[in-house]
């Protein structure tokens, strides 16, 4: 009989074959795997810089779109000025699309832009008044709110301008605010600025004095019609004065602050914030929290309908705000 002992060989030859083939399949399945993992690893490395760069350019992007978000003109609302006008002429209501009836005082008319309106309509009118240049005619004397809607600005151009024409030639000046100049000259700047408005030239070429600008500037508050600090948050701010808690006084001014209109709120953290650094050179030009206070107060508030006795006691709180809203300009604003 044949012998099975070369079958079994074969057999066994053959799973060895078997096994080998299967090893070197899972060797190159191993580096394959290797090679898939470090390529990985390689285009990972390879992404990563590629990834940072496009995410700051993305954090570039909204950061600049932020900021210019930021740098647009907020819409600050606006009440009509209206006033008795008589029309020539037929006129129609723009509000009811009524007929104005009557030879005189026929309805009201907006000074600031011009809306013509019965008088029981201007009542029912949204706070939407967009003043109109032509009717605008001045800068000082002329309504905060109304100007800078007018111009479309964030703040009057004056305190803008004459801010920037102070900073631009120092703070170190001794006595800034406190000295008076020539008042002639400052009223030239006034007339210049009613006249050509963003276009007055107060560099120093033509006014070498920089007291005559900062002159300017105070000039502009006191001839506001409306307070920069309003007769409305006018009490609020006197009670901050008179608390005894440095928290509570904070605490008040942070509520005073929300009863101001908002380009009234925006022009007084401006000027705030100017005059805390110009306090920062105090060694140079010796103005303190407390003298600026002093020179500021009256000029940024006024006593709503008192009597002159109470006006003057109340100088020395007027003095006082100032001075919290200086020296806490970066916690309030």
């Amino acid at each position: 009989m044949p012998s099975r002992e070369p079958l079994s060989r074969n057999k066994n030859s053959k799973s060895m074959v078997h096994k080998k083939h299967d090893c070197q399949q899972q060797d190159l399945l191993v580096t394959a795997l290797g090679m898939k993992l470090t390529s990985q690893k390689a285009s990972a490395t390879l992404w990563q810089p590629l990834k940072l760069f496009a995410y700051s350019q993305l954090t570039s992007l909204v950061r600049r779109a932020t900021l210019k978000e930021n740098e647009q003109v907020p819409k600050y609302e606006k009440v009509h000025n209206f006033k008795v006008h008589t029309f020539r002429g037929p006129h129609w209501c723009e509000y009811c699309a009524n007929f104005m009836w009557g030879l005189i005082a026929q309805g009201v008319k907006c000074a600031d832009c011009g809306l013509n309106v019965h008088k029981q309509c201007s009542k029912m009118v949204p706070n939407d008044c967009k003043p109109d240049l032509k009717h605008v005619k001045k800068v000082y004397s002329c309504d905060l709110t109304t100007l800078v809607k007018a111009h479309n600005t964030k703040r009057p151009m004056v305190v803008d301008m004459c801010i920037r024409e102070i900073e631009s030639r120092g703070l170190k000046s001794e006595g800034l605010y406190r000295l008076s100049g020539f008042t002639d000259l400052i009223e030239d700047v006034k007339m210049a600025f009613d006249r050509d408005g963003e276009k007055a030239d107060i560099s120093v070429n033509v006014y070498e004095d920089i007291n005559i600008i900062t002159g300017a500037l105070k000039l502009y508050f006191r001839e506001l019609p409306i307070p920069l600090i309003t007769y409305d948050a006018y009490p609020k701010f006197l009670e901050s004065a008179k608390a005894v808690d440095p928290n509570a006084q904070l605490e008040i001014l942070h509520e005073a602050l929300k009863l101001l209109p908002p380009a009234h709120c925006e022009t007084l953290r401006y000027l705030m914030a100017h005059l805390k650094r110009l306090t920062l050179l105090e060694k140079d030009n010796l103005m303190n929290a407390e003298n600026l206070g002093i020179v500021f107060g009256p000029t940024l508030m006024r006593a709503p309908e008192l009597d002159a006795m109470a006006a003057l006691n109340d100088i020395r709180y007027q003095r006082l705000v100032v001075e919290m809203l200086i020296k806490n300009e970066d916690i309030l604003f």
